[in-house]
């Protein structure tokens, strides 16, 4: 056999352990394809409902919601309601109540004193301060001659 003979040979050799190689890449390459391809049918398969499932308890919720809203919407309505109520108790009722209260407590007043003997009125001196109207009323005093 010649060098090129034997040159021949081993690249013959070599070609065929590479299409050997190559094949059992490709042979597992499209096992991996199949499997990828049947977890992709399972998943899409399991998916389609579920994304079926999640799209009625949205629809759902927003039904809820909805109606919460409403709900939320009358209750606003009847706090205002009894707001505007406790504002008109207060007015029809506040007036009188204390009328009623400052009578009692004049006739109270007036039914404690009823044995006790009259305090001396007091002078108001419209337009002077207080401690003036003090002085005024110590010079009346010392001029009487300290007697009240």
């Amino acid at each position: 056999m010649s060098g090129g003979e034997v040159a021949g040979l081993l690249v013959a050799v070599f070609w065929a352990i590479l299409v050997s190689f190559l094949a059992v890449v490709l042979v597992r390459l499209a096992q991996t394809l199949r499997a990828a391809t049947r977890l992709v049918t399972g998943v899409t398969e399991q998916a389609v409902p579920l994304l079926t499932e999640a799209s009625a308890a949205v629809r759902s919720a927003q039904s809820q919601l909805s109606r919460v809203d409403a709900i939320a919407s009358d209750v606003q309505e009847v706090a205002a309601n009894a707001s505007a109520l406790s504002s008109t108790v207060s007015t029809a009722l506040g007036g009188p109540l204390v009328k009623v209260a400052a009578f009692g407590y004049g006739v109270r007043r007036a039914l404690g004193r009823r044995g006790e003997e009259p305090r001396p009125k007091r002078t108001v001196v419209v337009g002077r301060s207080v401690p003036a109207a003090r002085r005024a009323a110590r010079a009346r005093r010392d001029a009487r001659g300290g007697k009240d």
